[in-house]
C-alpha cells in the first residue's frame, strides 16, 4: 500500500514537465509566395503576326481536252513528272479522223468544181469578146467561177477545223511539271472543259493564309515572311509575299499568298504551314504597349494584372489593376499582348505566379533571395 503515493507523484510530476515542455510554441515567419516581374515599356518598332496556311504549288493548271469523247489512253499517275509536249492522256480520235477525211473529199470536189468553173468562164469571156457570146452570158460564168473560189475557201477552213478537232484528242503537258492529281478514267466519256488531270508547274512552292482586316494593312508586296511546317520541325524556312488580296475572302478575312525565298523539295502542296508576318512600325504601330500573355488574368469582373509595389527589401505588395486588352503577338519566343488601357510605362508587373495572387498580399521577388531583410 505504501507503493500508491510514490507512483502518484511520479505520475503528476512527468504531467507537469510536458505541460511545460507544450508551452514553448516555436514561431516562423510564413512563407512568401516568390514571384516574376518585368517593367513596362513601349514598344511597336516591328510585331509579328502568325497565322495558319496550307502549302500549294505556285503555278497549278487545270488540264482538259477541248473536244468531248472517250477516253483512250491516260498515260500518267499522281506524282509523276512530265516535260513540255508529253501526251497526258488522249481520246478515242476515229471519229474525228473520219470528219477530216469527210472534210478532205468535200475539199477535192470544190477544186475540181473550181476548175471546171474557171474553164467555162475564160471560155465565155472569149466568145463574149468576139461577140459570140452575152453579157448576161459572161456574167453568170463569171459569177459562177467566183462561187466556186468561195466554196474552196470553205472546206478549206471546215478541213482546218478537222484537223485542229483531231489534234485536241491528244492533252500534252504545256510546260514541265509534276501530276497533282488524276480525275478521271480509261473508258470515260468526257465533255470538252471536263478537268482531266492538275499540273503543278512552278519550281517554288507557295503558301495561302487568310489575314483579318486588322492586320491586312500592315501586309505589303515584297514584305518578308517565316515560313514552318510540321514535316520539318524545328526548322524555318525564308519566304516573301507577292499577292495581297484587296477583296475579302470570308466575312472579314483576306486572302495572302507567300512564295519560298529557295526551292524546298520537301515541302509538297497540301502540307499545313505556319506563316510568321513581321509587321513594320508606322504611325498606327509605334508607343504600344505589349506585355507577356501570362501575365493577364480574366475572371468576371474582366481582365486585370498584378503589380508589384515595393515594400522592403526582396518584397512588395500584389496590387491588382484592370486593364483592357488589344491584339495578340509574338517576339517569336513568347506570346505577347495589347495593352490598351490601364497600364503606363515605368509601371512594375507580374508576370509569373498570378494565377494564385490576392490583391494586397505580400509576395517575394523572384530574384531576391527567400531569407532577405531590410
Amino acid at each position: 500500500m505504501r507503493e500508491q503515493p510514490l507512483l502518484t507523484t511520479t505520475l503528476i510530476g512527468l504531467a507537469l514537465f510536458s505541460a511545460a515542455c507544450g508551452g514553448q510554441e516555436t514561431t516562423s515567419e510564413p512563407e512568401l509566395r516568390p514571384v516574376r516581374t518585368e517593367v513596362v515599356s513601349m514598344s511597336g518598332a516591328e510585331r509579328s503576326r502568325t497565322f495558319s496556311g496550307t502549302f500549294r504549288a505556285g503555278m497549278e493548271s487545270r488540264l482538259s481536252f477541248r473536244v468531248p469523247g472517250r477516253v483512250m489512253r491516260l498515260a500518267v499517275s499522281v506524282g509523276q513528272s512530265v516535260v513540255p509536249g508529253y501526251v497526258i492522256a488522249q481520246l478515242d480520235s476515229r471519229d474525228y479522223e473520219l470528219q477530216m477525211q469527210e472534210a478532205q473529199a468535200s475539199l477535192t470536189r470544190a477544186l475540181a468544181s473550181r476548175r471546171n468553173a474557171s474553164a467555162e468562164r475564160d471560155r465565155v469571156r472569149e466568145l463574149y469578146e468576139n461577140d459570140n457570146a452575152s453579157l448576161s452570158q459572161w456574167d453568170q460564168a463569171r459569177a459562177v467561177a467566183e462561187s466556186a473560189s468561195a466554196q474552196v475557201e470553205s472546206y478549206e477552213k471546215r478541213l482546218e477545223l478537222a484537223q485542229l478537232q483531231l489534234d485536241y484528242t491528244r492533252l500534252p503537258a504545256p510546260v514541265a511539271g509534276a501530276i497533282a492529281t488524276v480525275d478521271v478514267e480509261v473508258n470515260e466519256n468526257v465533255q470538252a472543259g471536263q478537268q482531266i488531270v492538275t499540273l503543278s508547274s512552278s519550281a517554288f512552292t507557295e503558301v495561302v493564309v487568310d489575314l483579318p482586316g486588322s492586320v491586312i494593312t500592315a501586309i505589303r508586296e515584297g514584305a518578308s515572311a517565316v515560313v514552318e511546317c510540321d514535316a520539318l520541325p524545328g526548322e524555318t524556312l525564308e519566304a516573301f509575299v507577292t499577292e495581297v488580296g484587296v477583296a475579302a475572302s470570308g466575312a472579314t478575312t483576306f486572302p495572302v499568298t507567300v512564295q519560298l525565298a529557295t526551292r524546298d523539295d520537301r515541302v509538297r502542296p497540301g502540307m499545313a504551314a505556319e506563316v510568321t508576318f513581321r509587321l513594320a512600325s508606322s504611325d498606327t504601330l509605334v508607343n504600344r504597349i505589349f506585355v507577356p500573355a501570362v501575365a493577364v488574368g480574366e475572371d468576371r469582373d474582366g481582365r486585370f494584372v498584378f503589380l508589384a509595389a515595393p515594400e522592403e527589401q526582396g518584397k512588395a505588395i500584389a496590387r491588382r489593376r484592370p486593364v483592357t486588352v488589344g491584339d495578340l503577338t509574338t517576339d517569336g519566343e513568347h506570346d505577347l499582348i495589347e495593352i490598351l488601357e490601364g497600364l503606363t510605362e515605368g509601371d512594375m508587373i507580374i508576370t509569373a505566379g498570378v494565377r494564385r495572387l490576392e490583391d494586397g498580399r505580400l509576395v517575394r521577388l523572384a530574384d531576391a533571395p527567400a531569407g532577405s531583410q531590410p
